[in-house]
């Protein structure tokens, strides 16, 4: 009993080396994605620097949503892999210690990675959201230029929506632009121009959106009419006091209220069947996220007993490829849930319920000797995978 226990004393301690290393350099990894937004914030909104660090500081939740599972996936793969290639795992066989005995450390490890991500989701990322969400009205209030954001549906605005796909600083021209305005009660004004200007009135925080030569849907809910009208000049006003008014009077998104507050919306009744399909998805990716960190785990300790023959850095492709495949399962699900194709706790748990099953199904076939031969496929793919993030990096 002795030697069991210093044996999953060695094994906790090789998980985590690898596991910092890896969460440290996927999370910087996706933090320079934000570079170049961040460097336009700077160089062309002057914004300040601890305002861009304040937003860094905010975003880094949703990055650790997923980085953390990736990397207890990927350390979990690289270790068990190193004792098999080293035939660390054949000598424990040999002394009669059985693969299931190996299991509870990496299990303990799965778990407080768990443990990490639901304070993640539950806590950390409704107030990140919700923080960026109030750092960019503040941006706005600042200067409506903040507000126009290139090719993104910028909403900071209350109940004004603008699309643009290009924005000249300089002479604040823009260019394509496509606003939704429901200021006013009991209807809807979809505008559409090739071309705009932006013009600020110096001596007040009101500005104007003018296009040129374009289509204006109105929609009027109350009297069931829909008109058409062509323009060559069409001028919008958006009056920044207003909007510091309304500020405090945001309504929450689902993913950036608590787990008590959505769950009492839930429980309220939400009318609307895509908006209560879309919270109850909410409220089960909460928990499923976290719970990738088991499914995924156990699946990358099944793995890495049988590819001895691998090397290391293909384990960390092999656990990206992995990681992927759950993250296209939950994004097909979301998108089948949302609409009504699934129910949301089947579309958000079955990337667990897949991989899981399959992590089952090796460990099972690995007691018994009667391991699983890696398809080529994956192989090629896990290689392919690896030369294009080294290619990038």
């Amino acid at each position: 009993m002795e030697s069991i226990n210093i044996v999953n004393k060695y094994i906790f301690r090789e998980l985590i080396f690898p596991f910092l290393n890896c969460l440290f350099f996927l999370t910087f990894v996706f933090l320079m994605t934000r570079i170049p937004e961040i460097a336009n914030m700077v160089m062309n909104y002057n914004i300040h620097i601890s305002s861009i660090l304040i937003m860094i500081t905010f975003t880094l939740p949703r990055f650790l949503e997923f980085t953390i599972p990736m990397s207890v996936t990927i350390s979990i793969l690289l270790t068990i892999m190193r004792m098999s290639g080293e035939n660390e795992i054949l000598a424990l066989k040999a002394a009669g210690v059985s693969l299931y005995k190996l299991l509870p450390p990496v299990m303990v490890f799965c778990f407080i990675g768990m443990i990490l991500t639901l304070w993640m989701t539950l806590f950390a990322l409704p107030w990140a959201n919700l923080s960026i969400r109030l750092k960019n009205i503040e941006f706005a209030q600042s200067g409506i230029d903040m507000a126009l954001q290139e090719r993104q549906f910028n909403s900071q605005i209350d109940n004004l929506m603008i699309y643009v796909s290009h924005t000249d600083i300089k002479t604040h021209t823009l260019k394509d632009i496509l606003i939704e305005d429901r200021r006013t009660k009991g209807a809807v004004s979809i505008s559409a121009a090739p071309s705009g200007k932006l013009i600020h009135n110096k001596e007040s925080m009101v500005y104007t959106l003018r296009l040129y030569n374009g289509i204006i849907n109105h929609v009027n809910f109350e009297q069931d009419s829909v008109d058409n009208i062509q323009f060559k000049n069409y001028d919008i006003t958006i009056d920044l006091t207003e909007m510091n008014r309304a500020a405090g009077k945001i309504t929450k998104d689902f993913d950036e209220i608590s787990l008590i507050e959505l769950t009492r919306r839930i429980r309220t009744g939400i009318k609307d069947k895509i908006a209560l399909n879309e919270a109850l998805m909410e409220l089960n990716e909460k928990f499923s996220i976290p719970f990738a960190c088991l499914s995924l785990g156990l699946l990358a300790f099944s793995l890495g007993i049988q590819s001895a023959s691998l090397k290391r850095s293909s384990g960390f492709s092999m656990g990206m490829l992995f990681f992927l495949l759950y993250y296209f399962l939950l994004a097909a699900g979301w998108s089948a849930g949302k609409s009504g194709a699934y129910p949301p706790f089947l579309g958000m748990w079955m990337p667990n319920i897949v991989l899981g099953s399959a992590g089952i199904y090796l460990l099972i076939r690995n007691a018994k000797d009667k391991p699983v031969r890696m398809p080529q496929f994956v192989v090629n793919h896990a290689s392919a995978l690896k030369q294009r993030l080294l290619r990038r990096v």
